[in-house]
């Protein structure tokens, strides 16, 4: 009987001491050493890839972000802010109703087949939207100007990037709301414009984010 307790007592006892160093191993030291490596090598991926201004982080590279003006009084969608360049639209997978105490952001496609008819209206009406929101005095924007990424959501709904076509589109108008020239922005736009990366791998981009953060730092110069 003694010589049983005394066996159960030595593999508790061992049991406990293998879950101790494992816990240590596995749940302290491991996870610093991959914090440590990730800080060190990819400190700006690791830390959300954080886009700055004026000192403070404003977004994330990765992430898109909406442009729009303060919603009117019973208003659901609010209108586009036109000072600023626009990115993808971002109806998604729509507004959030499970959690109805904080607004989230909501990642998914819209779900709909190329031939749903609801779908086909709403890119009507965006490619109508965008001709007529980037018309200007001087300027009359085509509808076969109109790129696909104006007028549909990406995959996960929060794309942060548009098509140089896109950001093209938008200049004329973006100049006027800003008292620039067209030079002036086209020479942004430019300045802004990615490649694929690595030369073959995407197609070439636009951060909006980042483009509107220098049409800010642009127009407070004027």
């Amino acid at each position: 009987m003694n010589n049983s307790v005394s066996n159960t007592a030595r593999l508790l006892g061992a049991g406990l001491r293998a879950l101790l160093v494992l816990t240590l191993v596995t749940g302290v030291i491991y996870p610093l050493v991959v914090t440590g490596i990730a800080q060190g090598l990819f400190h700006n991926k690791a830390n959300g890839s954080e886009i700055k201004a004026d000192g403070r982080v404003v977004g994330s590279s990765l992430i898109g972000q909406a442009y729009n003006l303060p919603p009117k009084e019973g208003q659901e969608t609010p209108d586009p802010d036109l000072k600023w360049f626009q990115g993808r639209p971002q109806n998604g997978l729509g507004t959030n109703s499970v959690n109805t105490q904080y607004k989230l952001i909501l990642s998914g496609a819209t779900n709909r087949s190329g031939d749903n008819e609801e779908l086909i209206q709403w890119v009507k009406d965006a490619k109508a939207a965008v001709v007529k929101d980037n018309s200007t005095a001087g300027y009359k924007a085509k509808p076969s100007q109109v790129p696909a990424d104006a007028v549909t959501s990406s995959g996960s709904g929060l794309d942060p990037n548009i098509s140089p076509a896109y950001a093209d589109l938008q200049v004329h108008r973006v100049a006027e709301k800003n008292g620039l020239s067209v030079a002036q922005v086209d020479r942004l736009v430019e300045n802004h414009t990615e490649g694929r990366t690595l030369g073959f791998m995407g197609e070439p981009r636009v951060n909006v984010l980042e483009l509107n953060i220098a049409l800010k730092d642009l127009a407070a110069t004027k």
